[in-house]
Order: structure tokens, then C-alpha cells, then sequence
């Protein structure tokens, strides 16, 4: 993509993230990818978080040169991990975050394809998204569940995205200081759909991948990869569309028992009701349960609704403190 900055515009200062675990070995393989500039004109800084590692990876990454690296006492998981990221850039003034992992999964040709939406101001989340078919260590379940987590998201999220687990992506300031990932087993869906639910423009542009250097740290096993990704959806519908996922299967509930009820009382009348009492007893239970299911959705989505304000304040109180740093640099 041709440089389109004006040579007179401010620089964008954009930090690299990455997460990593017990990474010495890979690292290097990632950080001697990983650019300086974007377009000749943006400089890059490189931030590794260490997640607890047991071995040298912090030692490893200052040695190669990585200007900031923040720790954890222990292993807290990838989306702390990756939260921890993101406040660290966010308070060391950038402008773009872009995120991607330690084991060179992700070909770092490509941060210029995920950064230049963003700079161009097209989009403020930009997601890689990765040739799935051609990737010859994913499994077909694991083709099958990347498949089923895009749809869900993009149904949740209101945002069309062609690899919703991707980890290779790219924030705006303003779009990173409204994240909040509940979850403890990864990031990458639950911030597409917060993306989508606050408005923000998510664009996905094509990627290539490298080889494989180790086994997927999420990928432990296809049960447990499995549970953990059904879980992992199910919870971002019930927080995100809380009222339709209480909702609508109550409305169903009531519905059938209204129907089953109905069907009694003709009997009744025809004098014919004495052997249906099974019927009106499984109305009862429907009714009672949809009945149930759609109070309980307007509950959640009052929670929802107090969520998303402190949300909100959450972010302005971030605004107000980046506001405040700058002044104080001066």
C-alpha cells in the first residue's frame, strides 16, 4: 500500500504487544520479523508481556532489544495477559496497538495491511484473518470451531469478520480504552463483540501465516479446545444478548404450555378433561418456566445496561488520566 501521510501530518506512535509464556525460544524467531516503522514514518515500539514464565523469556526479550516488558507474579492466562497489554501501550501514550503472538504464527509482513486502515481512519479495529483451509496443522474440528466462532460472533457483534479468533489485530487508542474482557481463556472473541456493541468500525484483511513452531498453548486438548469454546460462546451471548438468550426460549416455553393449556380447557369442556390432568400439569411447568426465562432476561439486560455505563466511565476516566499525563510531560 502506497504511504498516503502527508509529510507535514504528526506521527503515530504504534506498540507491538505480545503476550507470551515460557517463549525463549521462540521470541527471537518473532521479534527479528517484527518492523521499526510502518510506512517510513511511524515508529514502533515493541512491548512483551510476561505471563509468569519460568523461564528466561524477560531476560530474552530485553536482550533483543524490546523497549518495555511488563510481568506477572504467576500465570494469569492470555486474556489478562492481554489486558495487561493494553493498559501498559494505552498509559505509554499509544497512538495504535497492534497485538500478536510469540510463536510467530502470524506473518509480521503483514502489521502494515492491519495498521493502515486504522492511520487512513477507515476502521479502528482491524482484525487479521488467516487462510483456515490452507492451514495444514489445524485439525477439521478445530476448521469446524473457528468456523462456528466467527459466525456466532458476527451474529452477537453486529460486525462482519472473517476469523473471529485470530490473535493478529490492531487497536486505535480510542477503541483500546474501551475494552473490558471478562474471560479468562482468551480475548479475541469477546473484543469483537464490544467493538461491535459500542459502534466501532472492525474491518478484516487477509493474512498469511508462517510455520508452525510449537503446539497451540489453548489447544490442549480437541474435548477440552471444544468445551472451552462452546462455553466461551454461550457466555458471550448470555452477556451480550442477554435478553434475547433469556427471551426467546421463554417466549417458546410459554407459548407451548398457553397452547397445551388451551388444548385442556377444550377437552374439559367436552366432558372429556379427567384424562388429560398430565396435560395441564406439563402447561403449568412451560408456562411457569417461559415465564421465568423472560423475567430473567429483562433482569440481565438491566445488568447489561449498568455494565455498559460503567463502562463508559471507565473510559472517560482513562480520556481524563491520558489527558493528564500529556500535561504533565510538557
Amino acid at each position: 500500500m502506497d504511504n498516503k501521510m502527508s509529510i507535514d501530518e504528526t506521527p503515530k506512535k504504534i506498540i507491538i504487544q505480545i503476550p507470551c509464556y515460557n517463549e525463549e525460544e521462540t521470541l527471537p524467531t518473532t521479534l527479528a520479523a517484527l518492523p521499526r516503522t510502518i510506512n517510513d514514518f511511524h515508529p514502533v515500539e515493541w512491548l512483551v508481556i510476561d505471563d509468569g514464565s519460568s523461564d528466561n523469556t524477560t531476560a530474552v526479550a530485553r536482550s533483543l532489544g524490546v523497549d518495555h516488558v511488563v510481568s506477572h507474579y504467576q500465570n494469569l492466562g492470555l486474556a489478562r495477559a492481554f489486558m495487561t497489554g493494553i493498559d501498559a501501550c494505552i498509559e505509554r501514550g499509544a497512538d495504535i496497538i497492534v497485538n500478536t503472538d510469540a510463536d510467530n504464527q502470524y506473518d509480521a509482513g503483514c502489521i502494515p495491511k492491519l495498521v493502515n486502515p486504522i492511520l487512513d481512519n477507515e476502521a479502528e479495529m482491524v482484525i487479521g484473518a488467516r487462510p483456515i483451509q490452507d492451514i495444514s496443522h489445524f485439525s477439521a474440528i478445530k476448521k469446524l470451531l473457528q468456523r462456528l466462532g466467527t459466525w456466532s460472533v458476527s451474529i452477537a457483534s453486529g460486525a462482519k469478520v472473517l476469523d473471529a479468533p485470530s490473535g493478529f489485530r490492531a487497536f486505535s487508542r480510542q477503541a483500546a480504552m474501551q475494552l473490558n474482557v471478562f474471560s479468562n481463556y482468551s480475548y479475541t472473541l469477546e473484543t469483537i463483540i464490544q467493538a461491535g456493541q459500542r459502534g466501532l468500525t472492525v474491518l478484516s484483511v487477509p493474512i498469511k501465516t508462517n510455520e508452525c513452531l510449537r503446539p497451540s498453548r489453548l489447544l490442549k486438548s480437541i474435548p477440552s479446545y471444544i468445551s472451552k469454546q462452546v462455553l466461551t460462546i454461550i457466555r458471550i451471548f448470555m452477556t451480550y444478548r442477554s435478553f434475547r438468550f433469556f427471551a426467546v426460549p421463554g417466549i417458546i416455553s410459554f407459548s407451548l404450555g398457553l397452547l397445551i393449556s388451551l388444548r385442556f380447557i377444550i377437552y374439559y369442556f367436552s366432558g372429556s378433561g379427567v384424562g388429560h390432568i398430565q396435560s395441564l400439569l406439563l402447561s403449568i411447568l412451560l408456562m411457569g418456566s417461559g415465564f421465568f426465562l423472560i423475567v430473567s432476561g429483562l433482569l440481565a439486560d438491566l445488568i447489561s445496561v449498568n455494565r455498559k455505563l460503567l463502562e463508559k466511565i471507565t473510559a472517560r476516566v482513562q480520556k481524563i488520566e491520558a489527558g493528564i499525563r500529556k500535561k504533565g510531560e510538557r
